[in-house]
């Protein structure tokens, strides 16, 4: 088996052979430790650099999993899980070495429950290929991260989207998982009750735990049906500020929109050369309404009154649904439309969230940061729950633009923390944010995440070096 020294590693290479010879013994070539597949199972979306795995396992099945934990627990081997590799936080590199443990093959839809709203899923099944099963039942999931991720993927990292606004985020949204803990015990979280007082939240403790808890095998998920009605639509303003007001004040009025997103004239005019579009390169708000006919109209022209108290409009909506497609694909591709505006340069996306009341702040301080600092870097956000991303797009061999990168996402953070917020509502923590754990949330609270990794993962096996701060 390959050792190639690039990570600091806790084994020996004698306990690396021994477990590479029984994983091969057992899996046959659904292991393997070419160095071509081992690198694709590294980090390679963002400009933390890739640490590659030492072998990649592809299992069938529940035991198939508790089985590659519990040898490689054995020989005190790290286990990663992968799902596909779309996080933007380093989640799935290997700092430390081990294994890959490859959950593509976990695909299967286990059972649809449509009269409970629910749906049990092998963990490698992604958001598109549910929603595709689902549709002729007139049923969908609702949360969608702009990459076509695994929904245990979805579940570990505790992913949004732009319907969080509405149908909140995958902690609102799994009902319960299974897991295989550190030692290959495996553990079912929760019944198919709506809800329960019966002991502690274990599935809440697992979503968002990054596969440093436990490796989830099969997630059980709320399910929503497809609204009789959806438009869509566009609406420009002066200024990020004034959109963002816009934001606030429809979100307070109690309209009840399923999207609204924000572009900013640089994204805008990144989505239109990526994607086709023709929209005035100005800051722009993307917005989805669901509901009944009459309730959809009402609701599109309430929210075109408010956009023009803050000088916003026109807004103008469609209900055809492959225009609405074509915008919602545009939106999702915004992180391809963002790199391609410096081809040959790295993009670094990452996000902070703040209360409702402070994201017109944050994000008109964060464009002044920006425009002074001299980046380019474009903002584009879920914002009707305070949450906004900022794509750096920079030279990495240009020691001056990356040291004026780094400072930038310092006070980004910093900024976000200032305001009673989050140094990240969707990415992440993974490696690229660990640093701040301590800041947002205390000694005693980072004692306490530390106490319930040391108990459930003695050894440290479970995707070491995420998370928690050394």
């Amino acid at each position: 088996m390959v050792d190639s020294g690039e990570n600091a590693r806790r084994f020996t290479a004698q306990d690396l052979s021994f477990l590479g010879d029984r994983l091969a013994a057992r899996f046959g070539a659904r292991f393997s430790t070419g160095q071509a597949l081992r690198d694709q199972h590294a980090s390679v979306l963002t400009w933390l650099p890739p640490q590659a795995p030492d072998g990649v396992v592809f299992p069938e099945s529940e035991a198939e999993v508790a089985e590659i934990v519990r040898l490689c627990s054995e020989h005190g081997v790290p286990v990663i899980a992968y799902g596909t590799g779309t996080s933007l936080e380093g989640h799935v590199n290997a700092p430390e070495g081990g294994i890959s443990v490859d959950m593509g093959r976990m695909n299967a839809v286990v059972a649809v429950h449509a009269e409970d709203l629910d749906v049990v899923v092998q963990p490698g099944v992604t958001r598109k290929q549910l929603n595709d099963y689902l549709r002729d039942q007139g049923l969908f999931f609702p949360i969608d991260p702009g990459a076509d991720a695994s929904i245990g993927g979805m579940a570990a990292t505790r992913a949004s989207g732009t319907n969080a606004v509405r149908y909140g985020t995958m902690k609102d949204n799994v009902v319960s998982v299974r897991a295989v803990l550190a030692n290959g015990e495996v553990v079912s979280t929760a019944s198919r009750a709506k809800k329960s007082s019966a002991g502690y939240d274990l599935t809440r403790l697992l979503v968002g735990s990054e596969g440093t808890l436990g490796i989830i095998t099969e997630v059980t998920l709320r399910l929503h049906g497809i609204p009789e009605a959806i438009s869509a639509g566009v609406c420009p303003f002066a200024t990020e500020k004034a959109a963002c007001d816009a934001v606030i004040a429809t979100i307070q009025s109690g309209l009840a929109v399923a999207r609204i997103e924000l572009l900013d004239a640089l994204m805008v005019r990144a989505a239109n050369a990526y994607s086709g579009l023709d929209l005035p390169e100005s800051p722009m708000l993307f917005l989805e309404f669901h509901g009944s006919e009459a309730g959809v109209a009402e609701q599109a022209e309430r929210f075109g009154e408010i956009a023009a108290e803050y000088g916003g409009g026109p807004f103008s909506w469609a209900t055809r649904p492959e225009e609405r497609t074509r915008l919602w694909t545009a939106r999702h591709n915004a992180y391809w439309a963002a790199g391609a505006l410096r081809p040959g340069m790295r993009s670094l996306a990452t996000d902070v969230c703040v209360p409702l009341s402070r994201l017109a702040e944050c994000v008109a301080e964060t464009r002044r940061d920006i425009d002074e600092t001299g980046l380019v870097a474009p903002i584009v956000g879920h914002v009707g729950d305070g949450n906004f991303h900022v794509q750096p797009i920079i030279d990495v061999d240009n020691a001056d633009e990356v040291e004026a990168c780094k400072g930038f996402l310092e006070r980004l953070v910093q900024r976000a923390l200032a305001m009673e917020g989050t140094c990240t509502g969707e990415h992440g923590v993974g490696q690229g944010k660990r640093k701040y754990l301590k800041a947002e949330h205390g000694e005693a609270a980072l004692a306490a995440m530390k106490a319930i990794k040391t108990a459930l993962d003695p050894k440290g096996i479970l995707n070491p070096g995420k998370i928690l701060p050394d």
